[in-house]
């Protein structure tokens, strides 16, 4: 059991993938679906289509064009929000998220979810999961202009929406992301053991952490 000082929090900002939703989708998604259907693209094998898109996808990381579906359909040549839709089977909502998501709102704070997914992507988990309702909020980094990883993004994320660093619990599965913000200056953060159900658990490093939101759940 993780202890907050629920009292000093006011403001509740979630991650989606890896925090919320399982993310064995995305993981599966990036490195097995995509490459398979690249190398049916170019006549490729799994493992040179690998050799050829992994490099491409680091390259990328921490950026807006890492989380983008219509930069990756353009790079990649493929549908990648139709793509999506072939293994979203695959989505799915991490145990005890909506019974944490009720008592926060029921507690009367500010609830947001705060994600770098692509509003495309964004849509469809909505649209499986049904979270949307939960949140006052939705920030997407998109609409922004900026990835989470960046100083820029919270700048722009507090002109729109006047939080207070010191009564702000931030909930993220990257430690890029959790680092930012700690460095922005929010007080409270906490990162996940288990974003991916199907993956060892992460090294977290010098942030505490949490195996599932009935280890926080508000008082």
């Amino acid at each position: 059991m993780t202890s907050l000082p629920w009292y000093k929090i006011n403001s509740v900002f979630l991650d989606m993938d890896g925090t919320l939703l399982d993310l064995n989708f995305d993981n599966h998604f990036w490195q097995e679906h995509v490459p398979k259907r690249y190398g049916e693209l170019r006549g490729l094998s799994l493992e040179d289509a690998k050799a050829e898109i992994y490099p491409r996808f680091k390259n990328a990381e921490g950026t807006l064009d890492w989380y983008c579906i219509d930069y990756w359909s353009t790079e990649l040549g493929l549908d990648i929000e139709k793509l999506k839709k072939e293994v979203d089977h695959l989505i799915a909502v991490h145990p005890h998220v909506i019974d944490f998501l009720v008592a926060v709102k029921a507690s009367g704070r500010r609830l947001l979810l705060v994600t770098n997914a692509h509003v495309k992507s964004l849509a469809l988990k909505m649209e499986q999961t049904q979270l949307a309702g939960y949140f006052d909020h939705i920030i997407c980094s998109h609409d922004l202009g900026a990835a989470k990883e960046t100083p820029v993004f919270w700048d722009k994320f507090k002109a729109i929406e006047a939080f207070d660093n010191n009564a702000t619990l931030l909930v993220d599965d990257s430690l890029p992301v959790l680092r930012a913000a700690k460095n922005y200056g929010i007080s409270h953060l906490l990162a996940i053991y288990k974003p991916d159900t199907c993956r060892p658990a992460n090294d977290v490093a010098e942030f505490n952490a949490i195996h599932g939101f009935d280890d926080i759940m508000p008082v």
